[in-house]
């Protein structure tokens, strides 16, 4: 009786944990709803104590019923054995995050002429000292994370499909450059993993959730998010990250991502505005932030409002998927934006001046200005609400 007993509760617990080690940190029904990741990353930190713990309860008992049990009851406890050898296979090697969203096997940066990216192709775009890249949504969507540099500055560029969330990171923890590998997802959103210390990072802020680095964040690098060719209009010399050929079956799997046609349940957007994957922009300063319904800015273009009392304006380019933030102040004038009568520029309402998508003033009375980006994110509304619980929604 207390063979059997401490067999099933080994055989049990063996089980359930190679299970639930995986169930917590992946998009599996009703994994993501609840806040469970200390008990995810409790059973990760502990897992080869726990391995052995339950391997050595059932030894005796297999021991027992190998040498002195029928024909019958072996055939069962072997198949049970083997039900256990496919949940350990499955579980550690087809539905771990980084076997199943592997890293590049190279780096492959191009210069307009070389480049076989499409222009309408959504990118991820980073300057830094003059210099700048361009990274395809659909390319680093299946990554989740590309480690590059920009310069000297080593920089790692990652995106979350789940939550269509695209951040650049400086990948230097305490002053020493550490290494990450995708681990799972926090309330659908991508995490990571670090090597020194095995910290858990959520991508969406950069910020340790879980681990001995809990509440250290990494330093965010300034991105935008636009069609490759409104960045190339802005950085004619920028490198483009080409697709590894490696992954190509992988990559067409987020065909047509960047235009909201992706028939995942877990990607496909929601065709009205408020719903959870509707697309909003996203804009915050400190504690506060504001969430723009993308639907509604397709048919304004431009909005003008204020966070925390600072005047910032929202707009759309004229392709529909380029847009920028920005602060509406020169000086100690705050001004309002219009677009100009044929689309082709931005005008304050002030001094009817002439400005750019990004905020240069070309002429009249602040030519030469240049209006300070704000940093803003296209997302789904779930992520952006579950990350700024303290958001605005914003109302026309």
């Amino acid at each position: 009786m207390i063979r059997s007993l401490l067999f099933w509760l080994g055989f049990c617990m063996l089980l359930l944990v190679e299970v639930a080690r995986v169930y917590f940190i992946m998009p599996f029904p009703g994994s993501q709803e609840a806040d469970t990741i200390n008990v995810a990353y409790f059973i990760e930190s502990n897992l080869l104590f726990i391995r052995i713990l339950g391997t050595v309860m059932i030894a005796y008992p297999l021991y027992v019923i190998y040498t002195r049990y029928n024909k019958v009851y072996k055939i069962v406890i072997t198949g049970l054995l083997i039900v256990y050898g496919v949940v350990v296979y499955l579980f550690n090697v087809k539905f771990l995050a980084d076997k199943m969203f592997r890293q590049p096997s190279k780096i492959v940066m191009t210069t307009k002429m070389k480049n076989k990216v499409a222009l309408g192709q959504l990118i991820i775009g980073v300057s830094i000292n003059g210099k700048s890249k361009a990274y395809p949504i659909e390319v680093i969507g299946y990554h989740h994370q590309v480690r590059d540099s920009i310069g000297n500055d080593p920089i790692m560029v990652t995106y979350c499909t789940v939550c269509r969330t695209g951040r650049v990171f400086s990948p230097f923890v305490n002053g020493k450059l550490e290494t990450f590998r995708l681990v799972g997802m926090d309330h659908f959103n991508a995490m990571f993993e670090d090597a020194a210390t095995k910290s858990w990072w959520r991508q969406v802020n950069g910020e340790a959730i879980v681990g001995s680095l809990k509440g250290t964040t990494l330093l965010e690098i300034p991105s935008e998010q636009m069609s490759l060719s409104a960045w190339l209009t802005l950085h004619p010399d920028t490198e483009i990250l080409q697709p590894d050929d490696k992954f190509k079956d992988e990559y067409e799997k987020l065909k047509n991502y960047d235009e909201g046609k992706s028939k995942s349940k877990l990607t496909k957007p929601d065709s009205l505005s408020w719903k959870d994957k509707s697309w909003v922009v996203g804009v915050s300063n400190g504690l506060f932030a504001t969430a723009y319904d993308w639907i509604e800015l397709e048919k304004s273009r431009i909005v003008n409002d204020e966070i925390a009392a600072v005047p910032v304006v929202v707009v759309l380019q004229n392709d529909l998927v380029s847009f920028h933030a920005m602060k509406r102040t020169v000086g100690h004038d705050t001004l309002v934006f219009k677009i100009s009568s044929d689309s082709t520029f931005l005008a304050d309402t002030q001094g009817l001046s002439k400005w750019t998508w990004t905020g240069k003033c070309l002429e009249g009375p602040w030519k030469d200005a240049q209006l300070e980006t704000v940093q803003a994110y296209q997302e789904f509304w779930h992520s952006w609400r579950t990350f700024h619980p303290q958001t605005k929604m914003y109302r026309q």
